[in-house]
């Protein structure tokens, strides 16, 4: 059993079932093939600058200051490093599946199962979270036109549950109107998010209807925020103090780390690019170059953003703005344009959802081609060629939730099951057979490792040699020393087996954002993951198509 937990399924046969397996085992046509290098680029622009930049970067500035330039500088870079990863697979493997398809050949099947598994946590229940603040700036557009929503239809029932317990104790000046206006069904209080609820419900109607469809809605959903982005920046420009600016490191650089979780959460989203290439006329062309392209913009439109925020208003007034972008301008009675660039989030927002909602389909999919789900999640509708069954429980899964989950419990989450996903990715290229460079249209550029990460991983452990203590016992210490066991692991392995550093590196940086992530989300975490291997094991193991025919 342990040999068919780690079955692989070759290049070759993945390229085959993405040309023939869906016709011939399911009827269907395939995925129509529409989306070019501006497309995906685009698209990758619409996954990551979403809900983060307007809200996580002012919590982020308020604890780093504006140096906090440099943890978006260090994300971007350790995203990057996956990026190259991710493209050096989908120059090699350019069917959909993303890190699942790519788990598999390199790992095996369990660890396959296990990323798809993971996936589900950034692509739906990272949805979740982005539809209850698409609420959020929503309702404050419709207040800004003087339309009321009842509050109890515009929140979740745990939030106003402790905004009026709050309230009850401390006599804060919290709103409580969702709890106390509430109608009662029996004793207990109708309280639900409806406009998470019914944007989730439109977009998924868009993405069943078609990818040229999808595609369009978030060409022009980019553009439209970039614009207003671009707007701020120039207005703002004139406004900077550069006092603001000292001290640019107030809390040194642990103050910048505190700002992790946020950050990264402001870039996932830049991998959903892969999970359409089936879609892409030339996926191995284009899709490393999108990948590249809309992490290179992304993170200059986050730094010169930061940059003009807090030169606009001192660092320490961020603290708890859910706005930082409307706040600046309104704290310069330039309330017009907060109020543009609300609508600008409600923008953004959405075209995070669409873009999300399009990815788990195709994840969806490429698991059931392999038999570890029903065959139904792999039928593509005849008329619109969309995976429209996997494209409809996605909805299900995500709009459900919406109405009633609370998006702090969830947010954490996300980022351990994308984070996870990343390493696996990461680590999967350096057990790739090697081929002739001049069959490919993209070469993951190959420097030794063999000095270089040993060398960073003493440097690495010499800065924090306080944090390697074995008398402290408490969890957070316990994730540091697992990072710096496994560090010093690969570091040897790289200088043994003269690993390429690119992928080494983005190892290394996810592992150690991992660990950065509060101990109560690893738990849930491993949860997760627990309930997906009794899914694995009941179903997916017996039905793979990989499994020993029974007689």
């Amino acid at each position: 059993m342990s040999n068919s937990l780690f079955r692989k399924k070759s290049l070759t046969k993945i390229l085959q079932d993405a040309r023939e397996g869906v016709a011939d085992a399911h009827g269907s046509s395939g995925l129509k093939k529409v989306l070019n290098v501006r497309d995906l680029t685009l698209m990758g622009v619409a996954a990551v600058i979403g809900a983060g930049i307007f809200s996580t970067i002012g919590q982020a500035a308020y604890n780093g200051g504006p140096g906090v330039i440099f943890l978006f500088i260090l994300t971007a870079v350790t995203c990057g490093f996956t990026a190259l990863c991710y493209a050096e697979f989908a120059s090699r493997v350019p069917v959909a599946g993303s890190a699942y398809t790519y788990s598999y050949v390199t790992f095996g099947e369990l660890a396959a199962w296990i990323i798809g598994w993971a996936l589900i946590l950034e692509y739906s229940i990272g949805n979740i979270v982005v539809a209850i603040s698409w609420s959020s700036y929503f309702n404050n557009v419709l207040e800004g036109m003087n339309i009321h929503l009842p509050a109890w239809l515009t929140t979740d029932f745990q939030t106003a549950k402790a905004q009026f317990e709050h309230v009850t104790s401390t006599g804060g000046a919290v709103d409580t109107l969702a709890w106390t206006t509430a109608p009662l069904l029996g004793s207990w209080r109708v309280i639900m998010n409806i406009p998470a609820f019914l944007i989730v419900v439109i977009i998924t109607i868009v993405a069943y209807i078609g990818i040229r469809e999808s595609k369009r809605s978030a060409n022009a959903m980019v553009g439209l925020k970039i614009v207003v982005l671009l707007v701020v920046i120039a207005i703002g420009v004139f406004h900077i103090n550069t006092d603001n600016w000292t001290p640019f490191l107030p809390n040194q650089f642990e103050g910048v780390l505190k700002g992790v979780s946020a950050v990264f959460f402001a870039y996932i989203g830049f991998d959903a690019i892969s999970t359409t290439a089936e879609e892409s006329a030339n996926p191995q062309r284009d899709m490393p170059r999108a990948m590249i392209y809309s992490l290179i913009i992304c993170t200059l439109i986050y730094v010169v953003i930061t940059l003009v925020i807090t030169g606009m208003v001192n660092y320490s007034e961020f603290n708890h703005v859910s706005d930082p972008l409307a706040y600046v301008f309104d704290q310069l009675n330039m309330e017009k344009v907060g109020y543009v660039i609300s609508i600008s989030a409600v923008v953004a927002a959405t075209s995070v959802i669409l873009v999300f909602q399009i990815g788990q389909p195709r994840i969806w999919m490429s698991m059931s081609r392999d038999g570890l789900l029903p065959k139904r999640f792999a039928k593509v509708h005849p008329k619109y060629q969309t995976p429209g069954f996997s494209t409809i429980v996605t909805g299900f899964i995500v709009a459900i939730p919406s109405l009633f989950v609370e998006s702090g419990i969830v947010t954490d989450l996300t980022s351990i099951g994308t984070l996870f996903a990343f390493v696996l990715v990461c680590g999967g290229v350096l057990l790739l057979p090697k081929v002739d460079k001049s069959t490919k249209k993209f070469n993951l550029p190959y420097i030794n490792g063999q000095f270089i990460i040993p060398v960073l991983f003493i440097i690495f452990c010499y800065f924090f040699r306080k944090k390697i203590n074995l008398d402290v016992f408490d969890h957070e210490h316990i994730l540091f020393m697992i990072f710096i066991v496994l560090g010093a692991v690969i570091s040897v392995l790289t200088f043994i087996k003269r690993y390429s550093l690119i992928p080494v590196l983005g190892m290394l940086c996810c592992l150690y954002l991992m660990i950065e992530i509060p101990v109560k989300s690893w738990l849930v975490f491993f949860a997760w993951m627990g309930g997906g291997l009794i899914v694995y094991f009941l179903y997916g193991y017996w039905k793979s198509k990989l499994a020993p025919q029974r007689p």
